[in-house]
């Protein structure tokens, strides 16, 4: 049995110079993401579109999204398989493709999560759940785009 689960927030543009929109310079990117009982985050657009460098984009939010879905469901994996994560890093990278019209896509993000295990025993099953993970991470499942991932794990 399939079952929905619903997400909402609010997305307010902090970014009016008073003028609106009349002319591509005249506004500012900014913005905050809000939502029920968790914390503003502050955003703007990337620096080449004329945003505050300052503060996340959403190319970063996509990257965190696809990073941090992908951590969580390697937590549950590995604690169903007895492997014990001490620690968790990842540096996620991502190639977005712009074309002539302004517009564009990414063309793939390599998640590079680097892990430490509890025991050596460990580390060829935490390298081999990482597959697992991806195959379950919903915010992977739902881009047309690769997301590879690039795993080191030691103890």
């Amino acid at each position: 049995m399939s079952k929905k689960h619903n997400y909402t927030l609010s997305i307010k543009w902090t970014g009016s110079k008073g003028e609106g929109t009349t002319k591509y310079d005249a506004y500012d990117r900014n913005y905050t993401i809000s939502a029920k009982n968790k914390v503003d985050i502050l955003v703007s657009a990337d620096a080449p579109f004329l945003g505050d460098i300052t503060k996340y984009n959403p190319e970063d939010l996509l990257l965190a999204s696809l990073s941090s879905c992908h951590m969580l469901w390697y937590f549950h994996l590995c604690a169903d398989a007895g492997v014990i994560v001490i620690d968790y890093t990842d540096n996620p990278t991502g190639i977005l493709v712009q074309n002539e019209t302004g517009s564009g896509a990414f063309s793939e993000v390599k998640l590079n999560p680097i892990v430490i295990v509890k025991e050596n025993s460990m580390v060829q099953k935490a390298l081999e759940l990482h597959e697992k993970a991806h195959k379950c991470c919903f915010i992977a499942n739902s881009v047309n785009f690769p997301v590879l991932n690039n795993p080191s794990c030691s103890i």
